[in-house]
Formats: structure tokens, C-alpha cells, sequence
């Protein structure tokens, strides 16, 4: 394209003469124009976003993209409550049923929350947009995380004594401690008039009277966790761990025919009856424990077998 070519008229010569003004004053001119326009562009930016409250677009895209985050965010902290609420619900269940099934002791409810520290963990979102959203979100997760990982240790413990759960029928006290075709009993589980002592106090066990001397049997598989012998309260007593939640007491013994630690059967001769400490004569004191609490031993007594003739199948078998 050919270069357009401007005239002017010349008063003096009374001719039109080419237009020879300088490539300088045009750009002075096309960069005046751009200085203008710049300056109306400016001031129409800041009319509007300061004046007027508007935000710009780079602006409002940020936001937009903000509130996005924070919607996901508290998303996630809505997630974490739903799970929260489900894990409670495998706790209660593994307080209330499964760990009692085996004799394991409860899960506090602040061993869950244990060892989260305190909010500077979260001090990296602190100024931030919606640091205090990020802050609540973060400190959920991280309790969500704590409490499964408590609860899988638990489900482990319980699958280890599930793996033992044919031990447990062995190990649970279920026969006579001794013959019961030799004793009677002479005071039942609960509150009673001591004979001694001349009060009602509660009878933590039971009270099975018969001629001094005849064996004591160990009522459950077990090991021996500790020996008394001494001539006050239950005399010469046996305590025996069986596991699963369950010891059991014998009381008032002649003789102590087991050492502490040691590995016992049901049906293994632990001692002989006797009236040992506070005693009006002859008889066993017995008491089942069941995690950390006396239980009414009648509940585990089966008449139907005595102690040498399940000690005899036992071995024969």
C-alpha cells in the first residue's frame, strides 16, 4: 500500500505544496493520544473500583475461586464428622460387646484424644483466608486420624484373643474346687450375718464346708499369681489368673500345694480344704472374679462333673 500523501495551500505563493511537517510532531501526537487515553483508563479503573466498589475481574475471579476452597474445605470437615460418628459407633460396640466377650478392659474415652497437641500445630494457617475454617478442618482430621488409629490397635488386641478363643472355654472356671459330692454350702454369695464378726457385711463369695484335708482343685486353666499364708482374714490363699478377664480366690487352706507363677490346669491339685485366719471350722472359701469384680461363683458351678473325673478326662483325652 503506497504512503498517502497530504497537501496544505500556500497563502503566499497562492499554490498547494506537499505537507512536510516532521515524523515527530506525528508521533508526539499519536503518544499524546495514548497518554490520554491511558489517563481516562486509569481513572475509570479507579472511579469504579474505589469510588464505585467494584472489583476488577482478576479480583473477582479470586474470590470466586476462594469460596470454592472454603465450600471444599468445610466439605471435608463434614466428612470428618460423619466418620467421627461412625468410629464412635465401632467403639461402643467394642466396649460394650466385643472386648467383654474376652475379659479386656475398656478403651478410656481420653486415651482417644491423646497426644494431639495444642493449636500451634496449626499455626501455618494463622492469617490466612479462612485460616480459622483450615485451622477446624485440619484439627478434625487429625482427631479422625487418632481415634482410627487407637481402634485398630483395639480390633488387633481383640483379633489376637479371638485367635484364642478355643483356650477360653478351658480357661473360664466352671467345675466344683472341690468334690461336691463331700461338701455343702454353708454361705451363699451376697450380704450375710458374719459369724464372727457379729454384723451383716456382703459375702463376696461363697462358702463350701466339708472334712479338712481333701483336695482343692483349680477350677480353670490358669497361672498361679500369688500365694498368702498368714493367720488373719482368709488365712492361706491362692489366687489364680485365668486370663480373659477371670481370677479366682481360695481361701481359708490348709495347705498351698502351688508357688506363684505357675502354669495350672482345670482339675490340678492346687491344695487341701482347711480353716485358716477368721474360720469356725473347716471349709473353702471361693470367689470368681471377673475384671476386677466378684461375681456370684454359683453361676459357674456344674455338679454334674467333679474335679478328678474332668481332671481324668482331660488327660485321657
Amino acid at each position: 500500500m503506497s504512503r498517502q500523501i497530504r497537501y496544505i495551500f500556500n497563502e503566499q505563493t497562492q499554490s498547494y505544496e506537499t505537507d512536510r511537517r516532521s515524523a515527530r510532531a506525528t508521533l508526539y501526537k499519536t503518544g499524546g493520544v495514548l497518554m490520554a487515553g491511558l489517563a481516562c483508563f486509569l481513572l475509570y479503573f479507579f472511579y469504579f473500583t474505589e469510588k464505585m466498589g467494584y472489583d476488577t475481574p482478576k479480583a473477582l475471579w479470586l474470590e470466586r475461586r476462594n469460596s470454592a476452597l472454603a465450600e471444599q474445605i468445610s466439605l471435608i470437615e463434614g466428612r470428618a464428622a460423619i466418620q467421627d460418628e461412625a468410629l464412635l459407633d465401632l467403639s461402643l460396640r467394642d466396649n460394650l460387646v466385643y472386648r467383654p466377650v474376652f475379659g479386656m478392659e475398656e478403651i478410656p474415652r481420653e486415651q482417644w484424644a491423646a497426644g494431639l497437641g495444642g493449636d500451634e500445630r496449626y499455626a501455618e494457617y494463622l492469617g490466612l483466608d479462612h485460616g480459622e475454617l483450615m485451622t477446624r478442618a485440619a484439627r478434625s482430621v487429625d482427631v479422625l486420624a487418632r481415634k482410627a488409629y487407637v481402634q485398630g490397635r483395639s480390633f488387633d488386641d481383640v483379633k489376637v484373643y479371638s485367635s484364642r478363643a478355643g483356650d477360653m472355654a478351658s480357661c473360664i472356671p466352671s467345675i466344683y474346687p472341690v468334690n461336691p459330692k463331700t461338701v455343702s454350702i454353708t454361705s451363699p454369695f451376697g450380704a450375710r450375718f458374719h459369724p464372727l464378726r457379729k454384723m451383716i457385711i456382703f459375702h463376696e463369695g461363697i462358702d463350701l464346708a466339708g472334712p479338712a484335708g481333701q483336695p482343692v482343685y483349680a477350677t480353670g486353666d490358669g497361672v498361679v499369681e500369688s500365694t498368702q499364708v498368714n493367720f488373719s482374714g482368709y488365712g492361706n490363699v491362692i489366687v489364680i489368673d485365668h486370663g480373659f478377664g477371670y481370677k479366682t480366690r481360695y481361701a481359708h487352706l490348709k495347705e498351698i500345694r502351688v508357688t506363684a507363677g505357675q502354669v495350672v490346669i482345670r482339675g490340678d491339685k492346687i491344695g487341701t480344704l482347711g480353716s485358716s485366719g477368721l474360720s469356725t471350722g473347716p471349709h473353702l472359701h471361693y470367689e470368681v472374679i471377673y475384671r476386677g469384680v466378684q461375681i456370684n461363683p454359683w453361676n459357674y458351678l456344674n455338679p454334674d462333673i467333679s474335679p478328678e473325673e474332668y481332671n481324668k478326662a482331660a488327660r485321657n483325652g
